[in-house]
């Protein structure tokens, strides 16, 4: 009952359809003005009258318009994925948010992001990050054409796209890149499913990569839900 008091409501400004599985999303009212929020925070999206949501990271945040924007990820059957498949411009929802998820303010170039589908609104808001300045983008996808038209429709176009394997054999050329960057002086941000993180922090560490210079986070892990 107090996470209901504590929650901004909002109402659906634009719902755009940047492929078969992700929806653009933007929200707005005036519960999201003046806001303190920083690229790297998470939002918590009601899903019906219940007590369940789903976690989403802002691409961006117009606090003095009460604006922001994320990108919705519709697969497979649950709660979430309903959701985004049906939204409208003119609904309604209930929001809990901006909060702590991953910190990447202090981030100065060069920097990394690795991750996949999952970590694209992430991309964005690291992209207006000018300390960051042009970060590097690398993600493990499974539809390449699918995931190289939605960053083409968020202006991501260049980052690196690498196809899921059986037994996670991509993960070598990753980890591969990795290396070479981190050569240069890189910071790194790991994001999205969890094992991959794992591995390639391990890898990274491995071959003398300070922990201060690697941020990671899992967005989500096989079989598991609510990981951030």
């Amino acid at each position: 009952m107090l996470l209901r008091w504590l929650m901004r409501p909002a109402r659906v400004a634009a719902v755009e359809t940047l492929s078969r599985r992700l929806r653009l999303i933007e929200l707005e009212g005036e519960a999201l003005r003046d806001v303190a929020w920083t690229a790297g925070q998470k939002i918590q999206v009601a899903m019906g009258a219940g007590l369940s949501a789903r976690t989403y990271t802002p691409m961006s945040w117009d606090t003095g318009h009460g604006r922001t924007r994320l990108l919705a990820f519709a697969h497979g059957d649950g709660p979430g994925s309903r959701w985004a498949s049906g939204l409208r411009e003119g609904d309604r929802c209930q929001l809990f948010g901006p909060r702590r998820s991953l910190d990447i303010a202090d981030l100065v170039a060069p920097v990394v992001l690795f991750g996949d589908e999952t970590s694209f609104a992430l991309a964005a808001a690291l992209r207006d990050n000018s300390r960051a300045g042009g970060a590097l983008h690398m993600f493990e996808v499974t539809d390449v054409a699918e995931s190289r038209q939605v960053l083409d429709g968020i202006n991501l176009g260049q980052a690196r796209l690498i196809t899921r394997s059986a037994g996670d054999t991509h993960l070598a050329a990753v980890e591969a890149e990795m290396l070479r960057l981190a050569a240069n002086g890189a910071q790194f941000v790991l994001t999205g499913k969890a094992s991959s993180i794992q591995r390639v922090s391990r890898a990274l560490k491995a071959a003398g990569v300070a922990s201060l210079r690697i941020k990671a986070k899992a967005y989500w892990a096989p079989g598991k839900i609510g990981l951030d």
